[in-house]
């Protein structure tokens, strides 16, 4: 076979380049390992800052999105037992974000490209990449007992933290940066209407708690947990008990519980891969970087590494530029780090660091009470939140 992209990876950012490059004139073959009901059934984040949300409609997705997804214009933090609420729309000059699970993302990119008959390649196991620091890249796999190659231009990593193509890369050419977290969260969805109107981030000396949500009728809260907890350990009733003890009072008593969609336990990272190019093939999403989930982040950067990517390719297939390609990991690096730094503090100040003694605690909340009460706090926690606006200069 003959592509021009060869797309690794049909999460929401091999998809939605796969959709950009499509409407560009541009073919792609799209390789996922796992079967499309498992990339579905992933129960990721819902939080769509504006640059997402105006991709998703250049690439002709966002039909759904507008009409089922939640707009808020702000969200509320929980410390010391009193909610404080971040009206985003009003401190930074009418921006907002969009409450839209990635799940769903990923159903109306599967669609749009299953209604124009593009080529998607599920279940194809040991999958490799090959020649990508020369012009004549080139990917192997294997479906239904066959070998297959496919002969391309370029190759997008959008496979995820533990995908081939980073793990392709010499470890001399690459250098890689991480801090893991001691604990992680215990996230439960359920199909009862959420506690508030916008998400809660609580502080609170037994861990931190998210309560979020997917629609007006389902919702998604987390708990923070230590690393060593097991999901059996945590029964529906035992995970309702010790959010209610997280929340405050009002929150904890118009809290609707009931039984579990899904439940799972995700470990906490800030990771970055520098550079994200390699010859002809590209770094995008989780393949590149991981940031902690406090900030809303991860779905954001990913597809924004994918505006950055697919404007890259349709100006070298158009103008016979090689700019774009050339400017990618530095122009994504800058935006990256940016949004590791928000989101290592915001989980910095929010969770419960055990081991670190009572006087981190202390300095939390000191911290949390300077920037409730000074307008420039707030508006910096607001400005990071809904996200840096795209710079496609130098």
């Amino acid at each position: 076979m003959r592509t021009q992209v060869a797309i690794i990876g049909a999460g929401p950012s091999g998809l939605l380049l796969g959709q950009l490059l499509h409407k560009a004139g541009i073919d792609a073959i799209i390789l996922e390992r796992q079967s499309p009901d498992y990339v579905l059934g992933r129960i990721r984040a819902g939080v769509l800052e504006q640059v997402a949300t105006d991709l998703l409609d250049e690439a002709g997705v966002g039909q759904r999105m507008h009409a089922e997804g939640l707009v808020h214009t702000g969200f509320d933090m929980l410390f010391n037992g009193e909610r404080h609420r971040i009206d985003l729309e009003k401190l930074t000059g009418g921006k907002k974000v969009m409450v839209y699970g990635q799940t769903e993302v990923t159903r109306d990119l599967m669609d749009a490209r299953s209604a124009a008959g593009l080529p998607t390649v599920y279940e194809a196991s040991n999958v490799q990449v090959h020649d990508f620091d020369t012009k004549n890249p080139r990917v192997t796999y294997e479906k239904n007992g066959q070998s297959h190659t496919i002969e391309c231009d370029f190759i997008a990593g959008c496979d995820g933290f533990h995908g081939v193509c980073r793990a392709s890369v010499p470890r001399g050419a690459i250098k890689e940066f991480e801090k893991v977290y001691p604990f992680g969260w215990l996230g439960l969805l359920s199909d009862t209407p959420p506690v508030h109107h916008e998400l809660i981030y609580v502080n609170h000396p037994r861990g931190f708690a998210l309560c979020s949500q997917r629609s007006e009728t389902r919702s998604r809260y987390y708990l923070q947990v230590p690393l060593t907890d097991k999901i059996e350990q945590w029964s529906d009733d035992a995970f309702w008990n010790e959010l209610k003890l997280r929340l405050d009072p009002e929150a904890a008593e118009k809290l609707v519980t009931g039984p579990s969609l899904e439940k799972s336990i995700a470990p906490l990272r800030s990771f970055v891969t520098e550079p994200l190019r390699f010859g002809r093939m590209f770094l995008a999403g989780d393949a590149g970087h991981i940031v902690p989930p406090t900030g809303a982040k991860g779905l954001n950067l990913a597809a924004t590494d994918v505006k950055y990517l697919s404007n890259a390719l349709v100006e070298f297939y158009s103008e016979k530029s090689e700019a774009g390609i050339d400017g990618y990991s530095e122009r994504c690096l800058k935006r990256i780090w940016r949004a590791e730094r928000f989101s290592w503090w915001f989980t910095s100040i929010m969770h419960n660091f055990e081991g670190e003694g009572a006087i981190n605690g202390k300095l939390q909340q000191a911290e949390l009470d300077y920037l409730m009460h000074s307008e420039a706090g707030l508006k910096t926690i607001a400005e990071n939140y809904v996200g840096l606006p795209l710079d496609f200069g130098q």
